[in-house]
């Protein structure tokens, strides 16, 4: 499926990372320091975020959609500062698939990406055409006039990932997207990903080790606010030995880097 071509898409590239973070801080709440001083810089490609829960990738993963301001440090997307006064330009250009996301029920598929379409300021002759890109590349074009309350929670979540590239995005942020998925759809979506990371900066933060694996060409390992490792799949797999745990040589490299941030009584 041919992606669309916007004056952004074609403009000269300024900037050297698509994200580019120096010290950055981001708070969970009033206390907490989520992101602890993190350093990161991607480019286009698939990008997994791996970590235990409570590691801090879904407030990264909000920082990066500029839902949540940095407490310091620095955060540079797509050559904008994060903190810029004005960020609905900026924003145009995010796809963004929250771990939850609120939808009207009552509306159809197709009716949902539209209206996503419209808040992402599509312009209006292209949203037809856009929408049903989007829903196709998903899998959920003989669903489209289906109303979103008919729908199981896989099919939910493609109408996720549908609103989140609908506006053919430079930077795409998917958290936890495969939750829900069975497993024809999760070999459909590895495959998804690596055809959006042809052209564009996708973090896709998940638990999931395998789906990096196979659809991702850089993994980032977070834990504690902090970046532990960022390499390859076969980078990750190396880290790790028949002692560490793990079904697979990537879930042993998992587990021994994690080994060094985890607290007394272990990621339990």
């Amino acid at each position: 499926m041919p992606r669309a071509v916007s004056a952004a898409s074609v403009a000269p590239k300024t900037h050297a990372w698509e994200i580019r973070a120096e010290g950055l801080l981001v708070r969970a709440g009033r206390k907490k320091m989520a992101v602890n001083g993190l350093d990161l810089a991607l480019g286009i490609g698939a990008h997994g975020l791996l970590g235990p829960n409570g590691a801090g990738k879904t407030t990264l993963i909000r920082a990066l959609a500029t839902v949540l301001r940095p407490a310091g440090g620095e955060l540079e997307l797509l050559g904008t500062p994060a903190g810029h006064a004005e960020l609905r330009a900026l924003r145009r250009r995010i796809g963004y698939l929250p771990q939850d996301f609120g939808y009207y029920r009552r509306f159809t598929v197709r009716e949902f990406v539209e209206y996503m379409a419209w808040l992402k300021e599509v312009p209006k002759a292209e949203i037809p055409g856009a929408v049903q890109r989007a829903v196709e590349r998903v899998g959920l074009a003989d669903r489209a006039d289906h109303r979103m309350r008919t729908l199981s929670g896989g099919m939910v979540r493609r109408a996720g990932i549908a609103q989140a590239i609908v506006n053919d995005p430079d930077l795409l942020l998917l958290d936890e997207p495969t939750a829900g998925l069975d497993p024809a759809q999760r070999l459909r979506f590895r495959e998804l990903l690596q055809e959006l990371g042809r052209d564009t900066c996708v973090v896709v933060s998940t638990h999931l080790v395998e789906d990096v694996a196979a659809a991702c060409s850089d993994v980032v390992l977070f834990a504690d606010g902090r970046l532990v490792f960022q390499g390859t799949p076969d980078d990750l797999a190396a880290a790790g030995g028949p002692e560490h745990p793990g079904d697979s040589p990537l879930e042993r490299g998992y587990s021994a880097l994690l080994r060094h941030t985890e607290q007394p009584g272990g990621i339990w």
